[in-house]
């Protein structure tokens, strides 16, 4: 009991406190002594299986900030929609959103513990301890990533609390730069750890192959936001052909069976989160969807009435946009992903009144005439290590059209004709744009569309968010809470916010 309010304190000290049920269920182990837990490999082993949990349960923040504030969502749909604030970008401090970080230190607890703790377990095979340290390390830079390019500068705490200190514990921000220190130190660490152990323990736990990814995506963002330039396009690029070089991951023939039920796990996936009946469903996935109630009679490409079959209950709250449609259904018909992505729908048969659209790419399965939303959501596939590649390239003033067309020539499949199909290289600002148009159609609904327009640079931000204005760089960074600097007065308001 003493650690676990240890971690409430420390947690209300760094302006981190909430009362909801993810706070509050801070560890399975929380009564438990430090010294009385850490004492096995196969604690080492569970404490992994319940932080590789911890992060699938942030699957909807992820979503929100790396997803719906892109140029994806805000079209018509048959309810009133879930997060126009992200989506407008009408984000204040007066309703700022993700409070406490988005809870995300108190998974980063979790991490640090581990990290300090693992090392001291005698282990019966020393690589098993070195891949779980591995993922850990690989974890940590993998949020603090996250929540760099979400706010900018924040506390940096890499140590568990254990003891109670309330001036150690109300930390100020951490400049950026320091962040992306400690970032890029944990992925040396995760890439040293992991050594040569290429293999997947399973798609949904974290992996060489994903800190490789993570790397590449890191370095191009230090290169380009951070000053890194030349040097760290240059890493990004090593890493990045380290992984698309690893044995057992490919590309999959065909888009749509990527994201099937059946083939969980399949050779494009890195990293996926993982859903699973009577474990845990995708909330958003299924408010991508709609109730049959108002679908069944709307009508589908071919001019057919929906019908129950799907037998949808979900709800219409992520839609979108009609421009976003533009661009996947008229660019070339002969590309799959469009029709797997989201399924169009009309008031008429003629199909002249569009009503609204359906993911196509996270629709569930039926169990016993009962939908659920336990597809798995992919954090890293091959593909967009792929194209992470053809950006180094870019930013190095390379050729990138190889890695394009690489992704293009699975999306057509049978019908790709490289003389109707195949991208050229042209100038660098031609050649982002070419990456980022086909990153729209390859990884929509995968919670990452944000921060590839993000990495791409501020302009391109500007010119792809119709809600966004010159001037209003600002936005791209979050705001705290009042109630977080009340409770912190160490902490200061992300800037252009005022106070």
């Amino acid at each position: 009991m003493k650690k676990l309010l240890i971690i409430i304190i420390s947690t209300v000290a760094l302006g981190l406190y909430s009362c909801d049920d993810d706070f509050l269920n801070v560890d399975p182990v929380s009564t438990l002594t430090y010294g009385s837990y850490w004492v096995s490999e196969e604690a080492a082993r569970v404490a992994l299986t319940g932080i590789h949990a911890t992060i699938r349960a942030r699957d909807l923040a992820f979503f929100q900030i790396g997803d719906v504030r892109s140029d994806i969502y805000g079209g018509p749909g048959f309810e009133s929609p879930n997060d126009e604030i992200y989506i407008m970008h009408e984000i204040r401090i007066d309703n700022a959103v993700q409070e406490n970080w988005g809870g995300f230190y108190t998974d980063l607890h979790r991490i640090n513990e581990a990290i300090k703790y693992i090392p001291t377990i005698n282990f019966t095979n020393e690589n098993e301890k070195q891949y779980l340290l591995g993922q850990l390390h690989g974890l940590r830079a993998y949020y603090y990533y996250i929540m760099l390019m979400t706010w900018g500068a924040v506390p940096l705490v890499t140590e568990p609390t254990e003891s109670i200190n309330f001036k150690e514990l109300a930390k100020p921000r951490t400049p950026e730069q320091e962040i992306m220190a400690q970032i890029k130190s944990d992925l040396t660490a995760s890439l040293n750890a992991f050594g040569t152990q290429n293999q997947f323990q399973s798609r949904q736990k974290w992996s060489k192959a994903a800190s490789l990814v993570l790397k590449g995506d890191v370095y191009l963002w230090s290169g380009t936001h951070l000053g890194g330039g030349t040097g760290d396009y240059q890493q990004a690029k090593a890493a990045l052909q380290e992984v698309v070089g690893m044995s057992g991951l490919a590309l999959l023939s065909n888009y749509k069976s990527v994201f099937a039920y059946s083939s969980k796990g399949n050779n494009e996936i890195i990293y996926a989160f993982h859903h699973e009946k009577d474990q845990r469903t995708s909330g958003f996935h299924s408010a991508m969807t709609g109730r049959m109630t108002e679908l069944m009679n709307m009508y589908t490409e071919d001019g057919n009435l929906l019908g129950t079959s799907l037998a949808l209950a979900g709800g219409s709250r992520y839609r979108p946009s009609e421009d976003n449609l533009s661009v996947l259904f008229e660019d070339h018909p002969l590309d799959q992903r469009p029709a797997a992505t989201w399924i169009r729908l009309y008031r008429d048969q003629a199909r002249t009144q569009y009503g609204g659209a359906i993911t196509g790419k996270f629709l569930g399965t039926l169990i016993s005439g009962v939908r659920y939303h336990i597809d798995d959501q992919p954090v890293y596939r091959y593909a967009y290590a792929i194209l992470l590649l053809a950006e180094a390239k870019n930013l190095l003033g390379e050729d990138p059209s190889e890695q394009i067309n690489l992704i293009r020539k699975r999306a057509f499949g049978a019908n790709y004709d490289p003389n109707l199909h195949a991208y050229t290289n042209s100038t660098k600002h031609e050649n982002t744009e070419a990456i980022l148009r086909e990153h729209l159609k390859e990884f929509q609904q995968e919670s990452n569309r944000w921060w590839t327009l993000r990495r791409a640079g501020n302009s391109y931000v500007i010119d792809h968010i119709q809600y966004l204005s010159p001037g209003e760089e600002y936005k791209f960074l979050l705001p705290i809470t009042r109630d977080m600097i009340g409770r912190n007065p160490a902490l200061i308001q992300t800037p252009g916010y005022g106070n």
